[in-house]
């Protein structure tokens, strides 16, 4: 999977004003420096860059591969500001296209924090009779069935058909079930797209079993990204049987797969009123009010423990503060290692805490340009402790980006926008205090690399048309001329 040696000449690393060259041998930065051509053996391969910026590869540090490449091929639904929007592209969609007898209608993206109406079954079924629909939140952590739809999932009856949190999540595997042969190929097409953007690797966190699915995949040619798999507690036992710990090379795969670490999934999401915060939602009372806890402490710190004995590191889904605080207790408790999950919302404390434990806080800034309104409403007060990046740079908290595909794109350029201007849609920056430098972003995006190239790092680079450092560049459409993994090419557009 890799060349013997390839030289790129006439490139310029990040932030340099010359350009030099960049021997590649074995997979591997072997040189950085002048006329490197030259000495590099009759068989090298040459590539002329002609001045473009060189930079290791980028990585998305949280991704669900499967749900992402299914969402690509699903109605779109992201832009319905009510319910009855919702419902009129719905009808859209089966008018210009009817169903198929048995199967339904899915689609994906909407939004409701904002919505003057509720979505309900009711209101599908008046529009679309006995069709089976069912439309995943934006958020992935609820869905809007008709009735047909819930028949479809299995679901003899709900009061309304919006269906959260634990009611929702066992039947994704109904609701996304596709012929592995199907599903491989939209994967493998996600994944040429993610290197099109300068990718080179990701954290699948899929919320299944993840080691046979990508196994399965690099065998039958899918080589376009490395790839380290998270574990769910379902699950845990094979990887524990096969003495797989956080960082194994999975045999058999040429280097790409990679076990990652366990998964645990601690509270909701703020679109969906299901944070576990602190404080209740406005409006909300009961025992709900605060948001969902999925997992209590009593499950998660013996749970965390014996990943940690087995030598898994733990990723720890906290969105709320209040879940925020039980994860980093865990963490304490239990003597992990890892990171949490989103760090959407924090105390002041807390932000001192991940620090003090070494937790990582993989972060998805993109979500703040998502959430920033509902946000508004439904954390006011709040809001200046939210996505507080800049807060944890400042306390010395590891921070890597990602999108949580399909909840944002697959597109690390995106996030470090998000990052650096907190602003979208020529909207002024929401909370500008809470902005990251731009080398932080791009350090938080490269695995730990130096972003001028190290000798002896993987041979995995981003060649872009722009320096990033550039005054000006721009970050969010990111001009990507090409892409190597262990010094091959997976995209090139020159």
């Amino acid at each position: 999977m890799t060349t013997a040696a390839l030289v790129l000449t006439n490139a310029r690393l990040v932030g340099a004003p010359s350009t030099v060259d960049v021997l590649l041998r074995d997979g591997r930065v072997h040189a950085v420096g002048p006329d490197l051509a030259r000495g590099a053996g009759a068989g090298a391969e040459r590539v002329d860059l002609g001045g473009r910026t060189v930079m290791p590869g980028l990585w998305d540090a949280h991704t669900h591969m499967t749900q992402w490449a299914l969402a690509r091929q699903r109605l779109d639904v992201s832009q319905a500001t009510s319910a009855a929007h919702a419902v009129r592209i719905v009808l859209d969609r089966l008018a210009a296209r009817p169903l198929t007898p048995g199967t339904a209608l899915v689609g994906y993206g909407f939004r409701d924090g904002l919505w003057p109406d509720a979505p309900t079954a009711e209101l599908l079924d008046a529009a679309v009779g006995d069709v089976p629909v069912v439309l995943v939140s934006g958020d992935l952590h609820c869905a809007w069935f008709s009735t047909a739809g819930l028949r479809y999932a299995g679901v003899a009856g709900h009061p309304t058909g919006l269906l959260r949190e634990a009611e929702w999540l066992p039947l994704t595997s109904v609701v996304d079930h596709v012929a592995d042969d199907v599903a491989d190929a939209w994967v493998a097409d996600a994944s040429r797209a993610a290197a099109a953007r300068g990718v080179v690797g990701v954290l699948d966190l899929e919320i299944t079993e993840n080691l046979a699915p990508w196994r399965r995949r690099i065998a039958a040619g899918n080589d376009a990204l490395r790839v380290r798999a998270g574990v769910w507690e379902p699950y845990l036992d094979r990887v524990l049987a096969e003495e797989l710990r956080t960082g194994d090379v999975v045999v058999g795969t040429g280097g790409l797969l990679q076990q990652g670490p366990l998964k645990v999934v601690t509270d909701g999401s703020l679109n969906t009123r299901t944070a576990f915060c602190h404080d209740p939602y406005p409006g909300l009372t009961g025992a709900d009010a605060y948001g969902v806890l999925s997992v209590p402490p009593e499950h998660l710190v013996p749970l965390m423990a014996h990943a940690t004995r087995k030598g898994l590191t733990c990723a720890i889904h906290a969105i709320g503060d209040h879940a925020n605080t039980l994860a980093l207790d865990a963490f304490a408790a239990s003597g992990a290692r890892g990171s949490v999950e989103h760090a959407q919302l924090l105390t002041d404390a807390d932000v001192a805490r991940f620090a003090e434990l070494g937790v990582v806080a993989s972060v998805q800034p993109e979500h703040a340009m998502d959430d920033r309104d509902v946000a508004d409403r439904h954390w006011a007060g709040r809001t200046g402790r939210a996505f507080a990046l800049a807060s944890l740079a400042a306390a010395g908290v590891e921070l890597v980006l990602g999108s949580d595909a399909p909840v944002a794109p697959l597109d690390p350029w995106v996030a470090v926008s998000a990052a650096v201007e907190r602003a979208r849609d020529g909207r002024e920056p929401w909370h500008p205090e809470q902005r990251l430098d731009l080398v932080t972003a791009l350090r938080s995006s490269v695995d730990g690399q130096p972003l001028t190239l190290a000798v002896g790092a993987p041979a995995d680079l981003a060649v872009l048309d722009a320096d990033p450092l550039a005054a000006g560049a721009p970050l969010r459409e990111m001009p990507v001329a090409g892409t190597l993994l262990t010094g091959r090419w997976t995209h090139r557009g020159f």
